[in-house]
């Protein structure tokens, strides 16, 4: 064999051999991705079963649709008496009216009517009668807007209303029975009775 054929063949041996060199260590690069003491195929397929696990069906995040609307407005202010009209037949009373009602009670000339005649957002509407349609008398009020209410005074011999700005509640004054109306913003109103 000649030096050119020596030559050629050692060429090619020597890149054969460095080429299986470069393969086994690129085979044991990829074997060793998977850490110290890991199996890196169970590994990846944990991985991959926990990308595509269902969720959990316990924590549920649907937005709940909101409950019905009911008839009558809910009262976002609480009232002594609650709701109960029954609490005002003795004059004193403080309680929570949605919508018309008819109370009666007594003031100082005898037996009368309250009629709520409405109620609305800041807005309410009475009527208080005494005695008969034709030897009789009565006295009334509207109050509307934020903040208002009226107050009607009853003594023997007369009455007299205020509407307005709402005011606080009114006192116990010997001879005298007071009505105080004060409408909200979410529908209802507050009724007091207060009798001296």
């Amino acid at each position: 064999m000649d030096t050119m054929t020596r030559l050629t063949t050692t060429g090619r041996t020597g890149r054969l051999a460095g080429g299986a060199l470069l393969a086994t260590l690129a085979m044991l690069t990829v074997a060793g991705c998977g850490g110290s003491g890991e199996d890196s195929g169970d590994s990846a397929a944990g991985a991959g079963a926990a990308d595509t696990e269902a969720p959990d069906s316990s924590t549920d995040n649907t937005p709940k649709s909101p409950s019905p609307a009911t008839s009558s407005p809910s009262p976002t202010v609480t009232a002594a008496d609650g709701t109960d009209p029954g609490a005002c037949t003795d004059g004193n009373c403080e309680i929570v009216v949605s919508k018309p009602v008819t109370i009666n009670f007594k003031i100082p000339d005898g037996p009368a009517e309250l009629s709520v005649t409405k109620v609305g957002k800041n807005e309410v509407d009475y009527k208080v009668t005494q005695g008969t349609s034709t030897n009789g008398s009565s006295a009334g009020g509207t109050a509307s807007g934020e903040g208002s209410g009226c107050t009607t005074f009853f003594y023997s011999n007369g009455s007299g209303t205020q509407c307005g700005a709402a005011g606080k509640p009114p006192a116990k004054e010997a001879g005298t029975v007071a009505l105080q109306l004060v409408p909200g913003p979410d529908g209802t109103a507050i009724l007091r009775l207060v009798s001296g």
